[in-house]
Parts: structure tokens; C-alpha cells; sequence
């Protein structure tokens, strides 16, 4: 069997929506089949190595995908990809043979919170974004020295971004908006520094006026070059564009769940 993404696109096919599994060919290489998730899902999570299931595994970090192997699983990687979990590695087959194996599971997604309404002054943007995502994981990197960052930077940094950082770590919201892990200074000349961006070349940025960052708003400087304001943070703007089909810049209109893809998450 020669693996290409268009085979992973059949394989899961076969599968379904919902939780399916089947063993590969003995000759296929495992790690062909990770290589291939990993570079379209980011890192994996690992749930079983060298026969040892990972104790914290439990339903919100995939655990379903180890029940059609009961204890023959040898060693399993784990996606998160909205409402599903993907899975691959080695596991004993009825025979006791270690074969490749694909498995999906049902994910569940807690039920996205709404955008708040806008005179709400008192909303934790953070706390829904964890919600609106199913972050369920510990901070991924609760110990950057910001006091570093932002003496490099010459500016303090919004509050809200640098809990991001913090929760979250190096990936993107939906697989698509990628977080940067400290501002970049691209557009510093134009009073901008960029926080997120995406594929499409669209750049999320703050207008840095003022001596608050935590009252700097938003600008977005789209692929072609437009600059569009919105009186927002950083970790509302996110919020708004996860879940509001009416935003400018919606993601809501391609996915109606919605996670992080940590790219450095594995085990």
C-alpha cells in the first residue's frame, strides 16, 4: 500500500464519522502513517507506548480509541480534530500479530458558549475561549518570561494575549489561526504588532497607542492589504470569529466544533 494523503483521505473514509478501527497491511510502515497525520492534524498526543497505557488517558484525551483493542495495543498516537479523535501505531490482532492500525473515535466538544453581548464589560474572554476550543489540557507554557519578552520588545504586552500563550502554546485555533508566541514587529512602523495570522496571509495585529496594552484594539491587515479596525482584545476577537457567522473574518462558516492543534503536544 503506498501511502499518500489521498490514501489517509480513503482510509478515513471507510471509517466513517463515527468510531470505526481496522488493521493495515503488516508491510506498511507505522510512522509513514504518523508522518502523514502529524503534518496534517500537528503533534500527537501519545496514549500507549511499548505496551503501557498512559494513566492520565481518560475520555477528553481519547481514550475511546483504545477500546476495540482492549489491552493488545502496542503503541498509539492520538488526534484531537474537532467532534472526532484519530488514531494510529501497532496493535495485536486476534492472533496475537502486531499490525498497523487506523482508528476513529467520537469526540465529544462542550457546547460553544455565544459571543457575550457587547456592553458585558465583566466577561472572561479567556475562560470562553477555553470553552468555545474543549481546552481541557494544563498550561503548555506557564513559564514564559514575559519580563524578557517584553524589555526585547521595548512594550508591554495585552494580559489576555499572554494567557494564550500560556494555555495554549504553539498551534492554531481550528487548525487554521496560528498563535504567534510573542508578537512579531513586521508592521511596527505603522504602529502594529502582529499576534496571529493565517494561511490566507491575513495578519492579526494590535494598534499599540497608549500606554494600556490592555486597551489596545485589534486591526486585521487582510491578504490584500486592507486594514480593518475592531474595538476588541486579542482573546475576544478569537471568540467572536470561532463562533459568529456574521463576523468579517468568521471561521464559524467552515467548522461547527471547534479545538487548538498544539504542534509540540505529544508524549
Amino acid at each position: 500500500m503506498e501511502l499518500t494523503q489521498a490514501t489517509v483521505n480513503d482510509l478515513l473514509a471507510q471509517l466513517g464519522p463515527g468510531d470505526g478501527y481496522m488493521y493495515l497491511p503488516s508491510d506498511l510502515d507505522p510512522q509513514d502513517l504518523t508522518d502523514l497525520l502529524d503534518s496534517r492534524y500537528g503533534a500527537p498526543r501519545t496514549l500507549v507506548l511499548d505496551g503501557f497505557t498512559d494513566p492520565t488517558v481518560d475520555e477528553s484525551r481519547g481514550a475511546d480509541l483504545l477500546v476495540p483493542f482492549e489491552d493488545r495495543a502496542v503503541t498509539i498516537r492520538a488526534w484531537a480534530y474537532g467532534d472526532q479523535w484519530v488514531g494510529t501505531g501497532t496493535a495485536r490482532d486476534t492472533e496475537g500479530a502486531e499490525r498497523p492500525v487506523l482508528v476513529v473515535a467520537h469526540r465529544e466538544v462542550p457546547e460553544p458558549l455565544t459571543a457575550a453581548p457587547d456592553e458585558d464589560e465583566d466577561v472572561d474572554w479567556m475562560e470562553r475561549l477555553r470553552r468555545i476550543t474543549g481546552w481541557t489540557q494544563p498550561a503548555q507554557r506557564p513559564d514564559v518570561d514575559w519580563t524578557e519578552v517584553e524589555a526585547r520588545l521595548g512594550t508591554a504586552l495585552p494580559s489576555d494575549y499572554k494567557r494564550m500563550v500560556e494555555t495554549f502554546g504553539e498551534g492554531a485555533f481550528d487548525g487554521y489561526l496560528d498563535l504567534s508566541q510573542e508578537p512579531w514587529t513586521n508592521l511596527r512602523t505603522d504602529g502594529l504588532l502582529i499576534w496571529a495570522g493565517t494561511e490566507h496571509e491575513d495578519l492579526y495585529c494590535w494598534r499599540a497607542d497608549g500606554h494600556d496594552p490592555d486597551r489596545w484594539p485589534v486591526v486585521v491587515r487582510s491578504f490584500d492589504g486592507e486594514y480593518v479596525p475592531f474595538d476588541c482584545q486579542a482573546a475576544e476577537f478569537v471568540c467572536r470569529i470561532l463562533i459568529d457567522r456574521h463576523h468579517p473574518f468568521t471561521m464559524a462558516r467552515y467548522f461547527d466544533t471547534h479545538w487548538f492543534m498544539n504542534y509540540r503536544e505529544g508524549g
